[in-house]
């Protein structure tokens, strides 16, 4: 336990126990709650649940609580088996403990100046992926900024399929288990050709869309093709901040994104912004290659197209970019629903450019940074 979380007392009522931390928090649990969270109710080994909340009393009242070294020790009028409630534990599920929501931390980048990708973000020679605890820090960092790099990557196809298996869970799509991103004549992706990209997130349309995506540059350009980055977290908070009803009609109204190919068409509709449970952004989905036409009734439609255009303008401004040439071994990995990415137009002709990339699922990533941290205290 942290010195934060050592309580000072508890006390109890029938149909609560109030721990006092030694910070001065107070924190309340519920009877109900608390009997449906017994040790004793969950498998050892696995942690999960042995019982049903048919089996937990409707209205259990406490008798009593005592405070031990490490737990807090728990008897419920009725029932002949105190619990032990691991103090650490109770910290840990308390709604004054900043982690108890389960979300990682989300650091915004810094608004009023472009930053310098080099030395903002996280990086990390490959073969350093393979010790612990610099390992959990890079993947700390990736969750904390959504975005983070690799250098000393191999010039090899396979090595962002290498990389990506210390970092998560590679998924499959249309094209494969990895894509190439270099110019091709008549392009069925316009990611497939020497034009500028404006800034986007990948791939709306599916279900689900890909959660982080990485990029190898295998064969750098040495003009043009520089990437393009922007926390579209900040700028959805900014644009709360600034045009509350602009960024509450890019939440509430869904918009359509397709894609179509020789051998592809997929299709969703999704919020521009997209909100957790508890009202914080949790996703941006922007792409003005693949948004469909609008089907918004017409006393929306033009709010609407106003505060898409604000957003759009917000990507614009270099205040709210980071902008980086990647060099040939060099990777980075973004959150997907999160960053940002584009690039400035090149000449295939003049110079070649060889990026590959590949999606890793959302939740794997998450996991894999969980494990890590959990291993390294």
């Amino acid at each position: 336990m942290h010195s934060h979380d050592r309580p000072r007392r508890v006390v109890a009522t029938p149909a609560a126990l109030s721990v006092v931390w030694s910070g001065g928090e107070v924190s309340e649990f519920d009877s109900l709650w608390l009997r449906d969270n017994r040790p004793q109710d969950r498998d050892a080994p696995s942690g999960q649940r042995l019982i049903d909340i048919t089996d937990v009393p409707e209205n259990p009242t406490i008798r009593s609580a005592a405070l031990g070294d490490s737990a807090v020790i728990v008897e419920w009028h009725g029932e002949p088996h105190a619990a032990s409630f691991d103090l650490g534990w109770l910290w840990k599920h308390s709604r004054q403990n900043p982690a108890s929501s389960g979300e990682p931390e989300v650091h915004l980048w810094l608004e009023g100046r472009s930053l310098d990708a080099r030395t903002a973000f996280a990086w990390l020679p490959m073969d350093m992926l393979a010790d612990p605890a610099r390992r959990a820090s890079w993947l700390g960092r990736l969750l904390r900024d959504g975005i983070a790099f690799l250098s000393e990557v191999p010039a090899r196809e396979s090595s962002v399929l290498d990389a990506a298996a210390s970092i998560g869970s590679v998924a499959e799509t249309n094209y494969g288990r990895t894509f190439d991103v270099r110019s091709v004549p008549q392009p069925e992706n316009l990611a497939y050709s020497d034009v500028g990209l404006g800034l986007h997130t990948d791939n709306p349309y599916r279900e689900p869309v890909p959660g982080f995506q990485a990029l190898h540059a295998l064969v750098a350009a040495p003009a043009g093709g520089a990437s393009l980055l922007a926390d579209g977290f900040a700028i959805a908070e900014h644009l709360r901040a600034t045009q509350p009803e602009a960024f509450e009609r890019l939440t509430r109204h869904p918009v359509g994104f397709r894609y179509q190919s020789k051998d592809a068409d997929l299709q969703a509709q999704r919020p521009l912004i997209q909100l957790s449970h508890a009202g914080a952004v949790a996703a941006v989905h922007y792409n003005n290659r693949s948004i469909a036409p609008l089907r918004l009734a017409q006393p929306d439609l033009r709010p609407f197209y106003a505060a898409y255009r604000r957003f759009a303008m917000l990507l614009q401004r270099p205040e709210f970019q980071a902008t980086l040439q990647l060099a040939a071994g060099e990777m980075m990995v973004f959150d997907n629903q999160r960053v940002l990415h584009g690039r400035t137009a090149y000449s295939s002709t003049q110079h070649a450019r060889h990026l590959r990339g590949c999606y890793l699922t959302r939740d794997s990533v998450r996991s894999q940074a969980a494990v890590a941290a959990r291993e390294r205290t």
